[in-house]
């Protein structure tokens, strides 16, 4: 009777640990906290750390937790540079939206276009690939007005990007030049754009 108890017990333990777990994974994950290994690059609540041409930013504001950007003024970067690193970006476009995130100050960009004609040719400016170097392995953007997501790892100055879970480059080797880091940024094309859970994993040189 004292083990047919234990296994009871056992087997209730077990139980009562998978649906916590359960209700764990179902609960959504918190905007802009980083998960482990990771920092933000924006607190969802300000734009510290953030210039607007080298100036404190105009067009691009934050707005219920999201960096938000009217479509006019300049590109925003960072005031701290990066050499290699991991950076994690969700972002979404209106219809005809354009922009890219630079990685070291400057092209290449990881290109947004919504503009780019899901039945036409994949080229440099189709959103995955780097701009203006490479067209993505393939087409990963969800639908207009939806959150994407980007995974882009620069080690050893090469350059691997995840669109939504997608490989759309893979360790492409960058001539960078003299160009060991750089700020990173998001380039205006003159349409509205909306980013949050921007995070950034630095990596050994």
């Amino acid at each position: 009777m004292y083990r047919i108890r234990l296994v009871s017990f056992a087997l209730m333990a077990a139980s009562l640990l998978f649906i916590a777990q359960e209700n764990r994974a179902a609960e959504p994950k918190l905007d802009n906290v980083p998960p482990k290994g990771f920092v933000n690059l924006f607190n969802g609540k300000d734009l510290t750390g953030w210039t607007e041409g080298g100036k404190v930013p105009e067009h691009w504001t934050v707005k219920e937790g999201m960096l938000v950007f009217d479509g006019k003024g300049r590109d925003l970067f960072t005031a701290e540079k990066f050499s290699n690193y991991v950076l994690l970006i969700d972002w979404r476009v209106e219809k005809n939206g354009n922009s890219g995130v630079y990685l070291r100050g400057g092209n290449p960009q990881v290109e947004i276009n919504d503009a780019d004609s899901p039945k036409g040719k994949i080229w440099v400016g189709t959103t995955g690939g780097l701009y203006p170097d490479l067209p993505p392995t393939k087409r990963a953007a969800k639908a207009t007005g939806e959150w994407n997501h980007f995974e882009i790892t620069v080690a050893n100055g090469s350059i691997t990007v995840l669109t939504n879970g997608e490989k759309t480059v893979a360790g492409f080797k960058k001539n960078w030049g003299d160009r060991s880091s750089g700020s990173i940024g998001f380039q205006n094309h003159g349409t509205p754009l909306w980013f949050k859970n921007i995070y950034v994993k630095k990596l050994e040189d």
